[in-house]
Parts: structure tokens; C-alpha cells; sequence
């Protein structure tokens, strides 16, 4: 259809009150036309751009363009309001107005402004999506060889002293040298970035003087969060990021928020959804919100709209900025339909894991929300992994058992072999559980180590927010010592719960930082915290070098020897060719494992015989005394290097019979 200047009903604004005339002249430069109702949001056609919207309520749709001037959307197509404008360049700030409410465009892919609490402030640009991908080539990581690594963009660099300052805390940070060299010499394959989607600030915590640091709280679900672009342009700054992580051949997977959004509960601001359309895009439950994720909405993920929007993101990052996958907070909440009742196999969670671009990325649920009835561990299907919080949990206890007077092995053994009871139902391999230890919520594992108690004093609630169930064992000493038993103890019990998750059946997930030793002084809530309290410290402190070798030598034999990454689930049977069972439990003494080992609540130490090319013995010590382990004898191999002790991380020599295991550490040894 020809362009006219009869779609055009304000005035420009930027241009002087010269009897019209510039008005004129500035819509003949830019005339419209009806447009398309698809893509959604503003995308770049030959002659233009075009500009589509969902608002089936709307009696009036205007396009305001800054220094160019408002369009009346004269155009619908069903919900969709649609117009094409001639010679509208990235870059151009636009903004829809929707009977007389200024909306943020909900499919925009630059957006800027907001991270200070005021809303209003939100700005959306036509984004310049050309790029020159060049030989980039997605690394395909197989489930088994992952290693996950979660780390926040703006505070992994913040305080690298070899990024250049005008670089830290950015998507270029991030894929600067110094920074790849360290992931690579770390073992890990695979970067899981905190929320890079555009989000804000609360405003209640804006006006405790905090920001929202981690990044929980979108307000754009297809623009990367522009403050973490060192220039102009957010989206060409994060696919070059991309570029550069894979050229070293990592991985990039999101974690997405896509459960709620920034607009909060009622009486919070009208930013896009709620003004467009509440009741397709939030779910609801007797006239008021519907709330599971503790931040004032859900998202109606079953919802034509909603499903849509969130669908349409996905694919955006894989297809256009080269994303591996996605780890999905508070997957439960859209794994809900109708009234709000949990069903995943009629769920978002089920469309996803059918699509033909979304199914080949790696899928992470975080399989809980903020109710009752959605904690689902176990309960995703094929094709998806979950962040296992029983394994989190389980190996925490056992670590601080003795001292705590726990005990038992029951728990501990069954996360080591993968999870089997909460993953083989579904016809999943042990790569269904991400095993993990710490994360951005909760200690890190230094204070994992030194705390017993959370100390969130600095959030400004009092220290009434945060987890208070921490598992936690301070070594005798609550938060940092000088006593050098304690501090020793300390160091140990971390590479303890390190060794224990790169160890473990399944696929390890590190938290960034913690292999330098970061502390953040007992605080397990520091979402609010934007200051070096969480800024990864690049030079760690005296005496936590040895988290980096740690991680670094185990990450190594994982992707050495096979049989410290099986894919399938142990089931004790006799191997025809090595007359070994797949796994054999081990006591100190050697006596046989019997049934009613697993239910003695006063047994620290755990042995673990692996059959396989080259066969493994593992053996974790948490009690307070020294051993003298018995090794399993023929046909088991009469030989093994010790390949780790937490206790002696020089140690090295080859044993037979009998290895000495230390009081509170773990023993790794490999057949010869």
C-alpha cells in the first residue's frame, strides 16, 4: 500500500512551531503505512521499520517517535495494532501510547533506563539486529562433559585487575581475555549468566538506597540489560560476547525470568502487560493476582499472549544472539495451567520442550516457585536437566554431620550416583540432575564454611529475609578467624563440598567466586548489593588458592576418565568382562556393605569402588578421626594413584591395601 502523510494526527515533536511546516516536512520524510501485525514489536523492514502491538482492550493506539513525530495506529488485525513508518533508523527511540498510557514496547530488543526504581524513565530503540557472525559455531557440550559455572555479568569483571576499567562490569568484560583464559584454565564448559534481560529496580528497595543487583526482576524479556554494555549498542556488545565465548569453545546459557515481571502486585507500576492486556498476560484468582513467585505476579505462561511472548524470546536469543540454553527460574510457575494447578506435560514447560529451535539448547528448570504445591524435583520430562536441591542439601549434612550430631550415608550415597530415584522415572540419564552446592542464593562456599548463622543485616530488613536453614557449619568459630585450626578446617571442608560436586553423578554447577574464596561476610541474600560484597575477587586471599587447583585438576579427570562421568545409573550388577560390579560401597574395615548400613545414623565415612577403562575409588571422611581405609581386593585392581586428598593437595604416590584418609577430607584414587 503507497505511504501517506494522512496517517500522521500530532504534531512532530523536536521540530520548532513554524506554522506546520516542519511538521510538514518531517512526516514527508517519514510517511506510514497500515503495516503487518507480524513480528511483534519494532523490526526492520526494506523501506522502514515496523511497528506491531498486542492491546485487545485499546480504544486508541498512538506511535510516538521522539524528533520525528505520533502516529495514530489506524490498522488492526485482530489484537494486533500495526504501522509501518519510512526511513526510521536503530537507534530511534520509540514508545506506543495506549489510550493516553505511554507503554513499553513488550517485544523491544534495546531498552534502557529504570535500574533506579522509577519506571518511568524506561525508554525503548529500534535495535540494529545486522551482524556478522562469522565462523561461529554453537559448541554442542554434551550433557556428560558439562560443567556449569554461574556467574553474574557485572560482578564477575568488576574487580579483574587485567580487564581495563572502562571494560569491567560488561558484556565485553566478560568476553575479555583474561577473563576466557581463567574459564577455560578452570575446566568449565559452560557460563550460566544471572538475568541479562532488561530489569529494574523495586521501587521499595530503591528507596532503602539499593539496587536490584541480581537482576530477578525483567521488564523486557528480548532486550539485553543495557547497562552492562560498555557502548551504545546492548545487543551487538552481547552477540560479540557470545562470539568470543565460543571461539574459546564455551557455552552461554541464560538464566530467564520469565514467571513474573517488574510490573510487581496491584497498586505496582503499568509498564507494558497490565496496561495492554492483565488478564491474557497474568494469571488471576478471585478478582486478585495470582502470585507463586513471591514478587506480586505470575505470568499466565498457558495464555495465547503470554506463551506467546515467551516463546518468541526464546527463540530470539537462540536464533539471533546465538544462546545455548536456558536455566528457568521458578519453572514451576509455568508449569501451571487454567486456575493455576500444576500440570507439566500440558504446560509451557511441555511446548518448550517440543520446539524445533528450543529442544536442540540445553533446558534447566528451576523446578519449584513460591507454593506449596510446586515443588516438582524430578517431575520435568525427557529432554530437560533440573537444579537438584536434595543434592545440595544432602551433601551439606553429611560434611558437617559429626559436628552437628547427624549422620548417616543413605543421602550422601544417593546424590554421588546421580539422583536415580528422582530421575530414572522419567526415562532420564543422572545429566538430569545439575548438582550443586552453592549458588548466588544462599553462602558462598567460604561462608558455607564460616557461618552458621545468616547475617543480611546490610539488606535493610532486618536480617528478616534469606534462607535460615542454611545447613551450614562454621568449624567452631562463627564468621572469620585468625585461629589456624579453624581456618584450616575451613579450607578443607570447602574443597570437600567441592571435590564431592564435581565428583557426583550428574552435571556439576559452580558458583563464580568461590574458587577465589569469596566471602560476603555471612550475607545469603545479596541480591540488593551492587558494591564489592559481591564483585568476584580476582586475587584471593591468603590460603584460598587452592579452591582454583581444586576445581582445576578435578574438572581435568572428569574429562579424562569416563567412569567419573557415567551416564547411566548404577545398578550394582557383575560386568561379564571385568567381574566387578558397576559400583561396590565401602566401609573402613572392608567387611561387605549390608542393608542396614544405610539406616546407621552414626556412620561418617563412605567408600565408593567405580568399575570401568580405568576404575575409581572415592572415600569421604567426615568424621573427626584419621583411617586407615582397607582397599576392595580381586578382582578389583591391586594398585591406585592418589589422584586428590582435600587434606594434602600434594599428595601423591601410589597405594595398595590400605590408604590413610585425614579427619574431615575426601580421597580420590585411580587405578594404575
Amino acid at each position: 500500500m503507497p505511504y501517506g502523510t494522512d496517517r500522521a494526527r500530532t504534531a512532530a515533536r523536536g521540530v520548532p512551531d513554524d506554522g506546520g511546516m516542519a511538521e510538514a516536512w518531517a512526516y514527508e520524510r517519514h510517511p506510514s503505512a497500515p503495516g503487518s501485525p507480524h513480528p511483534l514489536g519494532a523490526r526492520r523492514v526494506v523501506s522502514g521499520v515496523n511497528f506491531a502491538i498486542h492491546a485487545p482492550r485499546a480504544r486508541q493506539v498512538v506511535l510516538d517517535l521522539p524528533g520525528i513525530g505520533s502516529y495514530e495506529v489506524e490498522s488492526r488485525t485482530g489484537s494486533v495494532w500495526h504501522v509501518e513508518v519510512l526511513g526510521v533508523a536503530p537507534g530511534q527511540e520509540y514508545a506506543f501510547v495506549v489510550d493516553g498510557v505511554p507503554v513499553l514496547d513488550p517485544y523491544a530488543l534495546h531498552v534502557a533506563g529504570g535500574l533506579d526504581g522509577n519506571t518511568s524513565r524506561l525508554r525503548a530503540y529500534v535495535a540494529e539486529t545486522a551482524f556478522d557472525w562469522g565462523a561461529d559455531v554453537a559448541p554442542r557440550v554434551p550433557w556428560d562433559r558439562t560443567i556449569l559455572y554461574e556467574a553474574h555479568v557485572r560482578g564477575l569483571t568488576m574487580r579483574h585487575p587485567d580487564v581495563p576499567e572502562e571494560l569491567r562490569g560488561t558484556y565485553a568484560g566478560l568476553a575479555h581475555p583474561a577473563v576466557l583464559d581463567h574459564l577455560v584454565g578452570l575446566g568449565v564448559t559452560t557460563v550460566e549468566l544471572l538475568p541479562v534481560h532488561h530489569f529494574v529496580t523495586e521501587p521499595t528497595v530503591a528507596e532503602r538506597g539499593l539496587v536490584n543487583f541480581w537482576g530477578y526482576n525483567s521488564v523486557s524479556f528480548l532486550a539485553p540489560h543495557s547497562p552492562y554494555a560498555a557502548g551504545g549498542d546492548p545487543v551487538r556488545e552481547f552477540k560479540e560476547m557470545v562470539q568470543a565465548v565460543h571461539a574459546r569453545g564455551l557455552e552461554v546459557v541464560l538464566d530467564v525470568v520469565y514467571n513474573h515481571t517488574g510490573e510487581g502486585g496491584e497498586g505496582g507500576p503499568r509498564i507494558h502487560l497490565r496496561a495492554l492486556d492483565d488478564a491474557g498476560y497474568y494469571r488471576h484468582a478471585q478478582g486478585h493476582y495470582f502470585d507463586v513467585t513471591g514478587c506480586g505476579n505470575t505470568v499466565r505462561a498457558d495464555s495465547a499472549p503470554a506463551s506467546a511472548l515467551i516463546v518468541e524470546s526464546l527463540r530470539y536469543w537462540v536464533r539471533e544472539m546465538h544462546v545455548d540454553g536456558f536455566r528457568f527460574d521458578l519453572a514451576s510457575a509455568l508449569a501451571r495451567v487454567g486456575r493455576g494447578r500444576v500440570d507439566v506435560a500440558q504446560s509451557l514447560i511441555a511446548t518448550i520442550g517440543r520446539d524445533p529451535v528450543l529442544r536442540g539448547v540445553k533446558l534447566i528448570a528451576e523446578p519449584w516457585d513460591a507454593s506449596m504445591d510446586g515443588y516438582l524435583v524430578g517431575g520435568y520430562p525427557q529432554g530437560w536437566a533440573e537444579w537438584n536441591d536434595r543434592f545440595r542439601d544432602d551433601v551439606r549434612d553429611f560434611w558437617r554431620g559429626s559436628a552437628h550430631g547427624g549422620g548417616g550415608v543413605a543421602g550422601i550415597a544417593r546424590r554421588l550416583a546421580g539422583s536415580s530415584q528422582e530421575f530414572e522415572p522419567s526415562g532420564r540419564p543422572p545429566q538430569a540432575s545439575v548438582s550443586f552446592v552453592t549458588a548466588h542464593d544462599g553462602f558462598t562456599l567460604r561462608d558455607l564454611v564460616s557461618y552458621d548463622e545468616k547475617h543480611n543485616e546490610a539488606n535493610g530488613e532486618d536480617n528478616r529475609d534469606g534462607h535460615t536453614g542454611n545447613r551450614s557449619w562454621n568449624c567452631g568459630v562463627e564468621g572469620e578467624s585468625d585461629d589456624v585450626d579453624v581456618i584450616a578446617l575451613r579450607r578443607r571442608q570447602a574443597a570437600n563440598l567441592v571435590a564431592t560436586t564435581l565428583l557426583a553423578a550428574g552435571v556439576p554447577m559452580l558458583r563464580a567466586g568461590d574458587e577465589h574464596g569469596q566471602t560476603q561476610g555471612g550475607n545469603n541474600n545479596a541480591y540488593c548489593h551492587d558494591s564489592p560484597l559481591t564483585w568476584v575477587p580476582w586475587i584471593p586471599d591468603v590460603g584460598w588458592e587452592h579452591l582454583r587447583t581444586v576445581v582445576a585438576r578435578l574438572t581435568a579427570l572428569r574429562a579424562e576418565n569416563p567412569v567419573l562421568r557415567t551416564t547411566r545409573f548404577y545398578t550394582g550388577e557383575v560386568s561379564p568382562d571385568s567381574g566387578r560390579e558397576d559400583v561396590r560401597w565401602l566401609h573402613p574395615d572392608g567387611r561387605p556393605w549390608e542393608e542396614r548400613d544405610w539406616h546407621d545414623g552414626s556412620t561418617h565415612t563412605l567408600g565408593m569402588a567405580l568399575d570401568g577403562p580405568r576404575c575409581a575409588v572415592l572415600l569421604l571422611n567426615a568424621g573427626g578421626d584419621s583411617l586407615e581405609w582397607r582397599l576392595p581386593q580381586a578382582p578389583w585392581p591391586d594398585a591406585y594413584e592418589v589422584a586428590l586428598d582435600t587434606a594434602d593437595l600434594e599428595r601423591t604416590g601410589t597405594v595398595s591395601d590400605t590408604v590413610a584418609v585425614a579427619p574431615h577430607s575426601l580421597v580420590l584414587l585411580l587405578s594404575t
